[in-house]
């Protein structure tokens, strides 16, 4: 018996990437929602200065990713793409 998948809204997730937005900015990077699967992970980019940057995955995954899982009902998990 499979588990059922609630999805996240878009809507609430961009919100939650705004409220973030601003002090990525600040570096003269940004971040982009790719997209959302079937089973509820997200997916997202670093753009800008902060597509190479080495504290990029760091800020990710201490910050980003918890907040959106947080803030964002149904999100399973949170990836990085690049």
């Amino acid at each position: 018996m499979s588990e059922e998948v609630v999805m996240p809204d878009m809507n609430q997730i961009n919100a939650c990437l705004d409220k973030i937005r601003p002090y990525i900015q600040q570096d003269g990077g940004d971040i982009e929602l790719m997209g959302v699967d079937e089973n509820a992970i997200v997916y997202v980019a670093f753009r800008g200065a902060c597509a190479g940057c080495m504290m990029a995955a760091e800020d990710f995954s201490s910050g980003i990713k918890l907040l959106l899982m947080d803030e964002v009902p149904g999100i399973r998990d949170v990836l990085l793409i690049g």
